[in-house]
């Protein structure tokens, strides 16, 4: 049971708050996630030498009542823009959390309206992009220098001042100026997917800021990027095969096979075939691949994406993939995201320089996983030649923090469930909360109410499920929330067009609840 309100302490007092807040011109609060209000923060860009300033694009959705709280967010990335996600998440809580806790979002330095911002090659992800699957060794050396091209635009049209400081620590110490400026002793802090890193590092850095400490979908804090993303595409390989059985459990409706290896084989004959002739010259093997990445990160998407795909294979309609391309898929609107992505991922660790070993082991993904084997390695392979030097991985350590509520989805793909498992190792008060069966990646305030039930109540009294004491087990499991049902015959294009989901898009799920509630975000 929730604790009464009025149980609840207020907020200690701190220092007066340096922000001037201001109705937001810029963005649109989402229904029921409003008033959103706006500041900018001037910050060091150089946080060793507090040379040079970056000014942080700040949003708030104040408490309905006197706060007790302030439940800064951040949807994950690295290189998405959160001030929209302060109106997402306001609208997603509970009215006894909502009521009292200003909630904040923040353009991370680089992103968004914040400034300077990265910028790269806008017509970087215009159509028809290169296959990742390369046929040919010369085919293989375009896609290196394609990797090694965008590096170099990246260092042209953003600098080093400011590629030299996108690591996940600089986001921390900008996240630790934020508090200040709020005027609070202690955050409360809710982070998805890469979110849940920055979450790690700030809470290890400043263990005495952080009151409550939430992080779901959890990135592995002992797998720097590189180990991280070879890992990723064997999982997200497994998550696409969750569509494909799902989309053969609904045969009748689409008729793409009725075993969940029937569904991929149709899958990646689509692939050959748009390879031959891309879909009114914007869709190729390539965009298809990303825009049905959103199957790993979302069961909401895959009513419209089985049904795009069954137009195309089954009836030859290409309309429906164009309209999944053009929601889902990357477009020049996407460069200075991914290009941001790259500068925290290239610098936060070392990566191969010698581009053999990425196709080694390119190679060796793509003969288990390849859904995203070769694309997740073109992806990030601009960090082969990155501009800027690189820091240590670091090191996630929350004996001396606050105890930590995490969440997992049981077949996350993006994240896969050892993170949760790692982290809570590095939390020794923390405690896991997993979606059984789960296949989303985001599960918070995504509807299911017994993961809501169990954040609600340790935001608002510092409660946490009680310990399972099996470090290969979670502390509280939760039904997974029902399947998507399919999406009727009919209107694919139409559907994705007008933005309508089946079933409604969950409120706010992760980075990529990014998946349906915004174009096609960063892998993490």
């Amino acid at each position: 049971m929730a604790v009464p309100v009025s149980a609840v302490p207020a907020r200690p007092a701190a220092a007066e708050p340096a922000l001037e807040w201001v109705p937001c011109e810029d963005i649109e609060a989402v229904e029921d996630g409003g008033p959103l209000e706006c500041a900018t923060l001037a910050v060091p860009l150089d946080r060793a030498t507090g040379a040079g300033t970056a000014e942080l694009a700040l949003s708030r959705v104040p408490a309905r009542k006197e706060p007790t709280g302030t439940l800064v967010v951040n949807p994950g990335g690295p290189g998405s823009p959160g001030r929209v996600w302060a109106s997402r998440t306001a609208a997603g809580l509970p009215d006894r959390v909502r009521d009292h806790f200003d909630v904040i979002g923040f353009d991370p330095r680089g992103t968004g309206a914040s400034t300077p911002a990265v910028a790269c090659d806008p017509g970087h992800f215009a159509p028809v992009r290169p296959d990742t699957w390369p046929g040919s060794a010369e085919e293989t050396d375009a896609l290196v220098r394609r990797a090694a091209d965008y590096a170099a635009a990246c260092a042209d049209n953003t600098g080093a001042a400011l590629l030299e400081n996108m690591t996940t620590r600089d986001s921390a110490a900008d996240l630790e100026a934020i508090r200040a400026a709020l005027g609070v002793e202690r955050i409360d802090y809710l982070g998805y997917s890469y979110g849940t890193l920055l979450g790690g590092v700030y809470a290890t850095l400043h263990p005495d800021r952080v009151r409550r400490l939430v992080l779901d979908s959890v990135v592995h804090p002992g797998r720097p990027w590189y180990a991280s993303n070879l890992r990723q595409s064997r999982a997200l390989d497994d998550a696409a095969h969750n569509f494909f059985a799902w989309t053969a459990r609904h045969d009748a409706a689409y008729g793409l096979g009725s075993t969940g290896e029937a569904v991929a084989e149709r899958y990646y004959a689509a692939r050959a075939a748009l390879a031959e002739k891309p879909a009114e010259d914007t869709v190729g093997p390539t965009e298809l691949e990303n825009s049905y990445l959103t199957a790993a990160y979302s069961s909401a998407s895959w009513p419209r994406l089985a049904r795009a795909l069954a137009d195309y294979a089954v009836g030859g309609d290409t309309a429906g993939l164009v309209a999944v391309h053009e929601r889902y898929g990357e477009d020049a609107e996407s460069d200075p995201g991914y290009g941001a992505y790259l500068a925290t991922q290239c610098t936060d660790s070392r990566w191969p320089r010698n581009t053999d070993t990425w196709l080694t082991d390119g190679r060796e993904v793509h003969a288990e996983a390849p859904f995203q084997g070769w694309n997740n390695i073109w992806y990030n392979m601009p960090c082969a030649t990155w501009p800027a030097g690189h820091e240590p991985w670091f090191h996630v350590d929350g004996t001396r923090a606050a105890d930590a509520l995490l969440i997992q989805a049981e077949h996350d793909g993006p994240t896969p469930l050892e993170g949760a498992y790692a982290m809570r190792e590095r939390f020794p008060g923390g405690r896991l909360v997993l979606e059984e069966e789960g296949v989303s990646h985001g599960v918070a305030l995504g509807g299911n109410t017994c993961v809501d039930d169990a954040f609600a109540e340790y935001l608002l009294s510092g409660a946490l499920p009680p310990a399972g004491g099996d470090p290969h087990a979670p502390d509280l499991t939760c039904p997974a929330s029902p399947e998507p049902e399919p999406e009727p015959e009919a209107g694919a294009a139409e559907a994705a067009a007008e933005g309508a989901d089946a079933p409604a898009e969950p409120a706010p799920a992760a980075e990529a609840g990014a998946a349906e509630a915004a174009p096609h975000a960063p892998r993490v």
